[in-house]
């Protein structure tokens, strides 16, 4: 309720000017003892060797530099998301580069992976009072030449190892050049290869083993989708998450901004991001466990992406759209199908 009073003031505001004036209000929240809890609990989910307090994580993006994990986390998430990060600090792409469009609940965005850098994100996670499940999104700098891609990559990896729960292998963002080329089949079997090899060494040397997950874009054909999977079982890879951003613009062609370069998310992804979900889990059938993003705005989104495979699922544009009520109304309701669930299955 309180969200739905503070929305029309805040998209008032400038978009990316909006994001960062809620994220500090979330952080004074907590301060002051107005935010207080961690996750919401129910049948704990099991996914990449990790037991989640619920299935209902955020999506990387809201907090590209670990600065507001306690906050963020306080709004009753089962894990977070923090990145994308790189090596090193890049402005990101020239503003504006944010636009919502209203219309379609939706939200384009070409931010090109701006941020503080790896070293600083590590800083961050580590004067974080957070024990929950925590997911690193590691990427590229956008002036590393794509054949050198691994390098980034491995450089990010060795940093964020010894605090990260998981660590994701960005390849499909769509505002840093020539990035989704690593999701063909020569690029993405060398680059899973190199991460993998590093991964045993750091679990060797740290004594754990931190899973890798890769983040797909929705934009594939099927044979693509089935190609990335034949990979994804072969290296070994602990998780996928279906999907990044479109560069579709179906359903939004004619809104006000509907034209504007970058990657869309939101409702008008939902579909397009779930039948990705639907056919990797046919292919992969339960060998990688796959956590569902794109599109969702209510439980029963998250309902169907879970339905068509996914073990977990996050949400962010939703966020924006519904505010941090859609937390506690998704878990709740899966959750509850949850307990229906076993309640079925004891009785038959």
């Amino acid at each position: 309720m309180l969200y739905s009073l503070l929305r029309p003031l805040l998209f008032r505001l400038d978009p990316e000017t909006a994001h960062v004036f809620t994220l500090n209000a979330i952080e004074k929240a907590r301060r002051f003892g107005l935010l207080a809890g961690g996750p919401i609990t129910c049948q704990a989910r099991h996914a990449m060797g990790l037991d989640f307090p619920n299935p209902v994580g955020l999506a990387a993006g809201m907090d590209k530099n670990g600065e507001h994990i306690e906050a963020l986390a306080a709004l009753g998430f089962g894990f977070i998301e923090i990145g994308t990060v790189t090596p090193r600090p890049q402005p990101g792409n020239p503003q504006p580069r944010l636009f919502r469009l209203p219309q379609a609940n939706a939200i384009i965005n070409r931010l090109g992976f701006n941020n503080h850098g790896v070293d600083k994100l590590v800083t961050n996670v580590r004067r974080a009072n957070y024990h929950g499940i925590l997911g690193i999104n590691i990427g590229k700098n956008f002036d590393t030449p794509v054949e050198k891609s691994a390098d980034d990559y491995l450089v990010c990896l060795h940093k964020v190892y010894p605090y990260a729960s998981y660590i994701v292998v960005n390849i499909s963002s769509p505002n840093t050049p020539n990035l989704r080329q690593l999701q063909n089949a020569e690029e993405l079997d060398h680059l899973l290869d190199a991460l993998k090899s590093k991964q045993k060494e750091l679990a060797d040397e740290h004594a754990k083993y931190i899973p890798l997950v890769v983040k797909i874009a929705p934009d594939l054909e099927f044979e693509q989708i089935e190609s990335v999977a034949v990979l994804l079982m072969k290296h070994h890879i602990d998780g996928v998450i279906a999907t990044n951003t479109t560069l579709s613009r179906t359903g939004v062609e004619t809104l006000p901004y509907g034209d504007e370069p970058g990657g869309l998310s939101g409702a008008p992804l939902m579909q397009r991001a779930t039948s990705v979900i639907r056919h990797l889990h046919a292919v992969l059938q339960g060998a990688v466990p796959i956590i569902g993003v794109g599109g969702i705005m209510g439980a029963a989104d998250a309902k169907e992406k879970m339905d068509a495979g996914a073990s977990l699922v996050q949400i962010y544009s939703g966020l924006v759209y519904r505010g941090p009520h859609l937390v506690r109304e998704v878990v709740r309701a899966i959750c509850a199908s949850d307990a229906v669930d076993s309640l079925r299955s004891g009785t038959e």
